[in-house]
């Protein structure tokens, strides 16, 4: 009986969770459409329900009630299977947060987060290729070559934090945070991480997998109805996803507060509010940033830290060795 309850208990609890983040997502577009709305001096979605607020629901049941087109020359069942596991990959992302509730505990929560992040480049790759479209395999191929740049990036950023916390659960990064944000000690690794979440999942101003002048919609330019609406909800998921990182890396991790949410409503406007306001980099520039300023500076900023804590272990064994033999004498 309590078998079946400890089986039964987490696939309830991950269900609802995956159900919840739907639901963020789409509540998270509607707010993206409004912002951007009134950054344009216009209302944004406001006719369907109350002040627009069901339109993403709308949206969806347009979306899988569309006629599905089936591309002849495309690699059919791939095609077909790429957006399902785009999708399963950003949600299952999701798992390694830090509830509380014990719903799964990860001790190696950072490493499954990574590990998620980059297979989700193959679905990215999968999907641009079986689509047999020149533009999409463009898209795709762009798509993937942004994403790995950015990816060691990232890497080294969580590095830099790893071995300010000493571990890899998400946890530590509540008990480290309960006195000071790592965004007042961290300032400039807190504003590289922001633009490397934005190229990392390929929102403006680094959005050329999507560069609609150039490449007409990118990698998924071939999908209709159902697998446009996957690759959508796997796309803004994960860009939740990366929020919520933001959020429990530099501006602490107690997420039962009402502040978490306040704060990571905020972060999704500044995310928004960069969408609204920059133009689109030249994509040389984009990757000349990547390996020509940020790695040189977040190697750098790994060696400090490094070099910080290899000092207070000096002087603490120092201390301790001093004491030890001032108390023989």
């Amino acid at each position: 009986m309590f078998l079946l309850v400890d089986l039964i208990i987490p696939f309830l609890g991950s269900l609802i969770l995956v159900i919840c983040v739907i639901i963020g997502v789409a509540f998270l577009t509607l707010l993206e459409r409004k912002v951007l709305g009134y950054i344009q001096i216009r209302k944004g979605p406001n006719k369907v329900g109350f002040l627009g607020i069901p339109q993403p629901f709308s949206d969806a049941i347009k979306l899988f009630t569309k006629e599905q087109t089936y591309p002849f020359l495309s690699n059919y069942l791939v095609y077909y299977l790429s957006p399902v596991f785009s999708l399963f990959l950003s949600l299952i992302g999701w798992l390694c947060i830090p509830y509380f509730t014990k719903l799964f505990s990860f001790n190696l929560g950072v490493l499954f987060f990574l590990c998620c992040l980059r297979i989700g480049v193959y679905s990215v790759m999968i999907a641009g290729w079986s689509s047999n479209s020149n533009y999409a395999l463009l898209g795709g191929l762009r798509a993937v070559a942004q994403t790995i740049s950015y990816e060691v990036r990232l890497a080294l950023i969580l590095l830099s934090l790893i071995f300010l916390v000493g571990g890899y659960n998400f946890f530590y990064f509540l008990y480290f945070q309960n006195n000071i944000w790592f965004i007042i000690i961290c300032m400039p690794l807190g504003l590289v991480w922001f633009c490397t979440s934005l190229a990392e999942t390929n929102r403006t101003p680094f959005d050329f997998a999507e560069g609609e002048s150039e490449l007409v919609s990118g990698f998924n330019v071939e999908y209709r109805r159902g697998g446009f609406a996957l690759i959508f909800l796997a796309e803004y998921s994960s860009i939740l996803f990366i929020r919520i990182l933001f959020r429990i890396f530099f501006l602490g991790a107690d997420i039962y507060s009402l502040l978490f949410f306040i704060k990571l409503a905020f972060i999704s406007f500044l995310f928004i509010w960069v969408r609204g306001t920059l133009p689109r980099f030249r994509y040389d520039k984009l990757i000349y940033l990547a390996w020509k300023s940020f790695l040189p500076f977040s190697l750098n900023f790994l060696l400090l830290v490094i070099g910080i804590k290899l000092i207070i272990l000096y002087f603490y064994i120092i201390y301790f060795s001093t004491k030890k033999i001032n108390k023989n004498n």
